[in-house]
């Protein structure tokens, strides 16, 4: 039995009809089991790698590289604190502590209800507005003590849901025009190409045995 959802393994057939090679859309694969757990299942890494044509270690040591994907269950929202020397200056290490001291967990710790999952990054790029924060992957703002405990308090409430969606969804918007093709479009232009590359290929050969035989007279 697919571990899978229908919805999401057609959206994953989809996604690989997309490349030229199955293999090339594994990260993209990633992040759509992902969407559908919130973490990289051993069972949904069986299932990719049958999709991309390669091992299941294969597709484990991709996901193990990547922050952005996890390998081991992480909250329904992922908080992570900024603690790059920017933040630093404006009181990172003291929000983390009140982070900590607030959910109950040190950073890496993912809280007993599993709904929040902390960590302590490295620069996350909104160096303008300090101390930097994500929820997952989500930019909220600058955050105080103050600020934290009540940004904590409207993503349990479920206040935030359309701007940040449970950990797992990196995007919301489906690939359409511009970016995705009519699977029989997809399939003719790459036996055009084929065709193109055996003829190339046709030429060079028949090129390199007239030189060989100019040579061989001479």
């Amino acid at each position: 039995m697919s571990h899978l959802s229908p919805e999401i393994t057609e959206r994953a057939k989809d996604l690989v009809a997309l490349y030229p090679h199955p293999r090339s859309a594994l990260i993209p694969l990633c992040h759509l089991a992902q969407e559908q757990d919130g973490w990289l299942r051993p069972e949904a890494i069986e299932e990719l790698a049958e999709l991309c044509g390669v091992t299941a270690a294969e597709v484990q040591g991709t996901a193990t590289f990547y922050d952005m994907l996890h390998t081991e269950p992480v909250g329904t929202y992922l908080v992570a604190v900024c603690t790059n020397i920017a933040c630093m200056l404006d009181g990172a290490l003291e929000l983390l502590v009140h982070a900590e001291s607030t959910l109950g967990v040190r950073a890496g710790g993912t809280t007993p209800d599993r709904m929040f999952t902390l960590h302590e990054s490295e620069c996350l790029a909104d160096c303008d507005r300090t101390p930097c924060v994500q929820v997952n992957h989500r930019f909220v703002g600058a955050q105080t003590a103050e600020s934290f405990d009540a940004l904590l308090d409207d993503l349990r409430a479920g206040r935030l849901a359309d701007t940040v969606p449970p950990h797992g969804t990196l995007v919301r918007v489906r690939r359409s025009v511009g970016l995705q093709a009519d699977r029989a479009a997809v399939a003719a232009e790459r036996a055009a190409m084929a065709e193109a590359e055996a003829e190339a290929a046709r030429a060079s050969g028949g090129s390199s045995a007239s030189q060989s035989a100019g040579g061989g007279s001479a």
